[in-house]
């Protein structure tokens, strides 16, 4: 190449034909490093476009907002609105019935749609595929009127049968679905998953005819159209599933972008593991006219200094996780950009109680004593949290927990060497796992040696990657492992019904009758004080067994792109996607 000499385009028109040629072959990065070699071998200064080597293995894209196509008459059209994010992880799939990540929920969220939406602003549910409903006069018979115009991404109806089948999958235990427990709020459902139940048609869930669904509750649900905007109840193109490998089978070719139909506002078009997941607008979706981006390009990194480095280069447009050194920083030189909101989510430590010395509930409660939550806030991670000894955020629909575990170095001592560990004398070996993030590190870190200043023992820390960290929880190949919860929806049951002997997201190996007894009743009380009261005893239990270690609640603390329009700050972090912008101007 260097041997050639003839006139070469402007730089605008090398991004043009790169993003021709993305176009026509689905795919970003063999022609934008062709096009960025030859503009380098030619030493034309585009600083606009630089690729950045990250540390996790991610490859940058070009900086640039926005693209152009050229149309059949040979002139430029108007730019893309082109939304470049980070969600932190690798997505582990976006399969809506197999996932429980925070990283997959925002991927799938632009993909699928449920029977109802969330409004922008507060979250609070709004018609989706249906475009209304009915209620009984007891509150459980839920009567969902689908739109004429619900289509998949392939032209299909979206019909009431795909969503009862897509139900009746979630609940096949041959899925091993760890979300199943969320529909157990419907008739026979719970029974139907562990088995007892083998006819589906005495579940909750009738498609009446092709665009009428009706859903029968156990009893009253006050946050169920809430609860719908999970993605566990997001339905599956039927067809499709079956074609690449059947209802039951994980991780099946049907969601390669090749294969993968969708109802939601935009259609997945290309999937670059450890690279970049693209979706486009859908042009089949009921609401299209609303969607403002014609694009979003997902990409998955980990580590907050590369995002803050991937973000000041203008390559993407946040910071899902600013650094916890960074915070002042940018309260500093950068508020503009700087969002610290509250966030319906706890951080905690999970025990494997079958595991040594894990089993023994005195060493549990010693190790959740010795932690100073509040030195941990002000001095590690810097971002507003509130320190925690109660595991359900307070205010959750009026709910408070008055349970506490409390600080108590000197109790915690006295525990540990009741336990046969006088000042973490012969104390056995603990490994405490957690998912690669600097931050997370860094709070390893800081308990860790408050661990050995209080109690005298050693703590060896781990670090995997996500996918790898998710699989060693469920197979309960851990000691003690870090997690944070986020709130599926208002209410205290998000938080706590995840520790019943039935729920696949417990992964501690801990149950207790009683504290199964108090959720379940709790699900049928119709008294909303005697259902919160119900909750204080079901908490005030799992505390005292410390299957768990409360550490503090989340504040949500990332950067956002003063460009980005219609993000608003909420509890669950959720931006329906079809309603966020770009504002093309303050682009550079």
């Amino acid at each position: 190449l260097e041997s050639l000499t003839f006139a070469w385009p402007s730089g605008k028109a090398l991004r043009r034909f790169a993003d021709q040629r993305l176009a026509k072959r689905g795919g970003f990065i063999h022609y934008s490093k062709m096009i960025y070699r030859m503009i380098s071998w030619a030493t034309i200064g585009l600083t606009s476009a630089i690729l950045v080597g990250c540390g996790s293995g991610e490859t940058q894209e070009n900086s640039s907002n926005t693209s152009s196509s050229v149309n059949e008459a040979g002139s430029t059209s108007k730019p893309k609105k082109i939304l470049k994010i980070t969600v932190g992880a690798e997505p582990e799939d976006v399969d809506p019935h197999v996932v429980t990540g925070v990283p997959e929920h925002h991927i799938i969220a632009a993909l699928t749609e449920g029977l109802v939406a969330e409004d922008p602003v507060d979250l609070h549910p709004v018609p989706g595929v249906a475009k209304k409903w009915d209620i009984s006069e007891d509150g459980k018979v839920y009567t969902f009127h689908f739109r004429e115009n619900a289509k998949w991404s392939n032209g299909d109806p979206v019909t009431a049968n795909d969503f009862a089948m897509s139900f009746k999958r979630i609940l096949t235990p041959a899925l091993a679905s760890k979300y199943a427990y969320m529909l157990f709020v419907m008739k026979g459902a719970e029974d139907y998953s562990s088995g007892k139940l083998k006819d589906f048609s005495e579940v909750g869930v009738k498609a009446l005819d092709e665009r009428t669904l009706q859903i029968t509750l156990n009893a009253p649900t006050p946050y169920f159209l809430s609860l719908l905007n999970h993605y566990t109840w997001f339905p599956v193109h039927i067809a499709t599933v079956e074609k690449h490998g059947g209802m039951t089978k994980r991780g099946s070719g049907w969601t390669k972008p090749e294969n993968f139909v969708g109802n939601g506002a935009f259609t997945l078009n290309s999937w670059q593991l450890d690279r970049m997941l693209v979706v486009v607008k859908s042009k089949t979706y009921w609401d299209a006219a609303t969607t403002k981006l014609d694009e979003i390009h997902f990409r998955p990194i980990q580590l907050e200094t590369t995002q803050e480095n991937s973000f000041r280069a203008g390559q993407i447009h946040n910071i899902y996780n600013l650094h916890i050194d960074k915070i002042g920083t940018y309260l500093a030189n950068h508020a503009d950009e700087l969002h610290i909101k509250p966030h319906l989510a706890s951080y905690f430590y999970r025990f494997n109680v079958t595991r040594k010395p894990c089993d023994d509930i005195r060493v549990r409660k010693a190790l959740a004593m010795a932690i100073d939550r509040e030195s941990l806030v002000k001095n590690v991670t810097k971002g507003k949290q509130m320190p925690a000894d109660f595991f359900t955020p307070p205010g959750v629909a009026g709910y408070t927990a008055r349970a506490r575990i409390g600080g108590n170095v000197e109790e915690a001592r006295r525990l540990l060497a009741e336990a046969g560990y006088p000042d973490g004398k012969d104390f056995p070996s603990l490994e405490l796992l957690y998912n690669t993030t600097e931050g997370h590190r860094i709070i390893a870190e800081a308990i860790q040696q408050m661990w050995k200043k209080n109690l005298n023992i050693n703590v060896t820390l781990q670090n995997q990657e996500w996918k790898v960290y998710l699989d060693r929880q469920r197979e309960m190949d851990y000691q003690v492992s870090r997690a944070g919860w986020t709130g599926d929806y208002p209410d205290p049951n998000t938080f706590l019904d995840m520790w019943t002997s039935w729920s696949q997201q417990n992964q501690t190996g801990w149950s207790k009758p009683d504290y199964d007894a108090l959720i379940r009743k709790a699900s049928v009380t119709k008294d909303p004080a005697e259902r919160l009261e119900i909750f204080q005893q079901a908490e005030e239990i799992l505390l005292d067994e410390v299957p768990i270690i409360p550490i503090y609640i989340y504040t949500r603390i990332y950067a956002l792109h003063p460009a980005v329009k219609n993000w608003h700050p909420n509890v669950l972090d959720h931006h329906p996607w079809k309603h966020v912008d770009l504002d093309l101007s303050k682009l550079d």
